[in-house]
């Protein structure tokens, strides 16, 4: 079982944000933890479920990761290919 402490940010409108790298690295937590308790489960948990589930979460990280990417570079950056 994981344990994550994530802070939390008030928004302008006063609604809290949650920092994306720490979104994507609990995702990624979640993913290990789950392959980790599908090696440890009994026979009956199947095994190419769990993988695919936390391969999505996996494939949901990389995504809000190019999504910030692409979100926090500037047009020159984009420009010179995000050099």
């Amino acid at each position: 079982m994981i344990h994550v402490t994530i802070p939390l940010i008030p928004g302008e409108d006063g609604v809290p944000l949650i920092p994306a790298d720490r979104v994507t690295a609990l995702l990624r937590a979640i993913a290990v933890d789950w392959m980790n308790a599908g090696d440890d489960a009994d026979p009956a948990v199947d095994r190419q479920t769990v993988d695919g589930l936390a391969g999505v979460l996996d494939e949901l990280a990389d995504s809000i990761d190019v999504e910030c990417i692409a979100f926090t570079s500037t047009p020159e950056d984009r420009a010179r290919g995000g050099e």
